[in-house]
């Protein structure tokens, strides 16, 4: 392991160095591994100083513990420690789920320290209404605040104002220091190495947003609203109820240059009273007030919105548009009340006679991990109130009383986080293995199973629910043993958040396609938006009976009630 993660360090190091941010000795990484999670020490590897980062192998990287102790040098000699070691555990520290660390020297976080202000006074700067704010786990509309510390000649002498600034800004994973560089963080290498890449965009964006166009960035865009939707202009022109030629047509007035009732038209353009859409102000959708005069289409509705209807939003077909099929699960492949009212429920009715069998050291790593799951919830949810008994006077039926307490206020709310999932998933096993549980499919989904082995199309699983929960219900469905079908798995600790887009360009990675050869099908309208932010060629929606109501938003999307029929040539 440490041979990997002195490699991966390394590979970081070359490539902060290609993309300028690390030139002539620059910048440094520092990754974590272990932990009593893993039941073992802590061990931190270290970048050195002084090294160019582009020519460093992984003999060069040092291993310490957690007292910042040397326990493994680098082979290469006369290497010296990073200056910034002591930056790197007071971030692990203070924001303990952290796993990777990055510092780099941009023109663009260095320049961004001094374009705001003159005096070189400001603390912090503040960026709006950018989207790639996504990328740093932030809403559109949302206002990052990245602290700005005084530079001083070395790293280590930053410590100071490294540590009150990271206590400050509890939501912010970076640091700025003027006329210096960047310092970002995450709970993975790969998160840190996409938290640094969005930082360092939006801050570029910001200094030009000031110094070309004069916008200050902190501040939110005029607000606009949009214009009604002009009418396309085709319909044919039709007999009133005494005979004649009725003139109006959405918003053009149809002028004959004759009595002869076959002479030709021309199209004066015109607003009429009897053409009106109007925006829903509260969730954008618009709708149309159709008149009488407008009933020569399908059930009243003119021609031109029934061709909208008919044109747009065509389904996918495999293998023609894609050949990597992406598969959510609830809602989907499997009965959202499958897992709502037989999962969920088994975990609830069995966990009591289920801790009786598990021995202290076990339930103490429960409830540690329920505990975490708990912590990065908001300060005003409710199950922040069940952290109880958090001593170190551990007792069996102590511990199993408030694992009980936790985990089904938890499963109450319907609460998805790691810990929770981890011990759900060990009950289900032993639920699938004694055939208390068997997992449901809907029955189209063995034959589109069939029809991907038969076209060569890779079809992979993206759920909230842990790998391990997957292969369990695919491995015991009421269709039998349906692994062999299945390419790979996916789910928030190995791609990340479903609602993030970034989770869908790593998921891509990780096939080794672009994320515009995958064909994504979920019936979770946030994830669809993700999807399609991220690049993905095609995403659908599914509907399925129970699934969740849907909004104006699923509009934007091709809609599917069987995953047959996206089957095709």
């Amino acid at each position: 392991e440490a041979a990997s993660v002195k490699s991966l360090i390394v590979q970081l190091c070359e490539h902060f160095y290609h993309n300028g941010w690390s030139s002539g000795t620059a910048g440094g990484v520092s990754i974590r591994v272990g932990g009593p999670d893993e039941n073992r020490p802590y061990r931190v590897f270290v970048a050195p100083s002084g090294m160019q980062k582009e020519n460093m192998i992984g003999d060069d990287v040092f291993e310490l513990d957690m007292d910042s102790k040397v326990v493994e040098p680098p082979k290469t000699p006369n290497l010296r420690l990073s200056a910034c070691t002591e930056l790197w555990y007071l971030v692990y520290k203070h924001r303990p789920s952290t796993k990777c660390v990055i510092h780099t020297h941009s023109i663009n976080s260095q320049m961004a320290t001094l374009a705001f202000d003159p005096s070189e006074k400001l603390k912090s700067i503040k960026i709006t209404h950018l989207e790639k704010l996504k990328g740093v786990n932030l809403a559109y509309d949302d206002v990052l605040e990245v602290p700005i510390l005084d530079n001083r000649p070395s790293e280590d002498l930053l410590s100071d104002q490294f540590e009150v600034a990271i206590n400050k800004y509890p939501k912010c994973n970076a640091v700025l220091a003027r006329r210096h560089g960047l310092f970002v963080w995450g709970d993975s290498w790969e998160e840190a190495k996409i938290l640094i890449e969005n930082y360092d965009y939006l801050l570029d964006s910001a200094v030009k947003m000031k110094q070309i166009l004069g916008i200050d960035p902190s501040v939110p865009p005029p607000t606009k609203k949009i214009p009604d939707e002009e009418k396309k202009e085709n319909d044919p022109p039709k007999n009133d109820s005494n005979g004649e030629n009725n003139k109006k047509y959405h918003g053009a007035i149809l002028v004959s240059d004759s009595k002869d009732d076959n002479a030709g038209f021309e199209l004066v353009a015109k607003n009429t009273e009897d053409d009106v859409a109007k925006n829903d102000e509260d969730d954008g959708a618009k709708n149309v007030e159709v008149t009488k005069d407008s009933d020569d289409g399908f059930r009243g509705m003119s021609q031109a919105i029934n061709q909208k209807d008919v044109s747009s939003n065509a389904i996918p077909l495999l293998p023609r548009n894609s050949k990597i099929l992406l598969l959510d699960i609830e809602g989907c492949t499997t009965s959202i009340a499958f897992v709502k009212d037989i999962l969920f429920p088994y975990v609830t009715a069995n966990i009591e006679s289920y801790l009786v069998n598990i021995q202290l050291e076990e339930l103490i790593t429960i409830k540690s991990n329920l505990v975490k799951d708990i912590k990065k919830l908001p300060d005003s949810h409710s199950c922040r109130s069940l952290i109880i008994n958090n001593n170190q006077d551990y007792k069996d039926t102590l511990l199993r009383s408030d694992i009980l307490k936790i985990v089904n206020q938890m499963v109450k709310l319907d609460i998805k986080a790691t810990g929770l999932k981890s011990l759900q998933g060990k009950m289900w096993k032993s639920g699938y293995e004694n055939g208390t549980l068997q997992g449901h499919v809907y029955s189209d989904f063995i034959h589109v199973l069939n029809w991907c082995e038969l076209q060569s199309i890779d079809v992979y699983i993206y759920s909230s629910g842990s790998v391990d929960a997957q292969k369990l219900l695919f491995g015991n469905s009421t269709e039998g043993n349906l692994l062999k079908y299945l390419k790979g798995y996916f789910d928030t600790k190995n791609a990340g958040g479903k609602k993030e887009f970034a989770s869908y360009n790593k998921i891509a990675s990780m096939i080794g396609v672009s994320p515009s050869e995958i064909t994504f099908i979920s019936d979770a309208e946030a994830e669809l938006v993700a999807a399609k932010e991220a690049g993905i060629g095609n995403v659908i929606m599914s509907i399925r009976p129970g699934n969740a109501p849907l909004t104006s938003v699923a509009d934007n999307f091709p809609s599917i009630y069987s995953l047959l029929q996206v089957c095709g040539v």
